[in-house]
């Protein structure tokens, strides 16, 4: 099993950084093989709706995407983690979702009709990780949806979808044990529901 941690925030040691590593940690005492991105290190473009895509599902702007989309095939879960910018994720976050979209599939002829490749190829899962300063969940804004809504279009089951509160300086998060409680268990259910997943198809497969 492959888990793939995704950090969007420029800040690699902040408190977005340190909850996907924990939730990574806890997979990784699982057994399984974790990996974590940081979308700082990675340059490029916004989608620009070419739809070059279209035939390929592949996207054909050449950039530091292109070594990122193998990972995200690779993997059978993902975890995305974004700190809230005026109520949203932020600029990094959102261009990487908006470039995932060379695997939504469209009928030619009807676009009403479509699905996205996860769906043709088998269902994989995920968790959210939203992260705010301020103490009202309200102040999240859309940051939460913003990461899970995209994901289960792109035929993910999101079985997580965690909101952090109070959480700006670095390491303020490590000033709440409840935090890392949610997201350690939040790791664990992530985990055996790919589990779960493997072993009814080695029933049926």
């Amino acid at each position: 099993m492959k888990l793939l941690g995704i950090t969007g925030s420029q800040r690699k040691t902040g408190n977005t950084s340190l909850l996907v590593q924990k939730a990574l940690d806890e997979a990784k005492r699982e057994g399984v093989q974790t990996e974590h991105l940081f979308l700082s290190n990675y340059h490029y473009a916004d989608c620009n709706g070419c739809e070059g895509c279209a035939k390929t599902f592949h996207c054909v702007i050449d950039d530091d995407m292109q070594s990122i989309y193998p990972k995200i095939l690779e993997a059978d879960a993902l975890i995305l983690g974004s700190p809230t910018y005026f109520y949203n994720v932020t600029a990094l976050m959102k261009a990487f979702i908006d470039r995932l979209y060379c695997y939504e599939i469209f009928d030619k002829e009807d676009r009403s009709v479509w699905i996205p490749l996860n769906e043709a190829l088998g269902m994989k899962y995920a968790m959210v990780i939203a992260v705010c300063e301020q103490q009202s969940v309200e102040d999240l804004g859309f940051t939460d949806q913003a990461l899970s809504k995209p994901l289960e279009a792109l035929g993910y089951r999101v079985t997580d979808s965690l909101k952090i509160l109070h959480a700006f300086d670095k390491g303020d998060v490590l000033a709440q044990p409840e935090t890392f409680t949610m997201i350690k268990e939040a790791s664990k259910r992530l985990v055996k529901t790919v589990q779960l997943r493997e072993k009814v198809m080695k029933k049926f497969l």
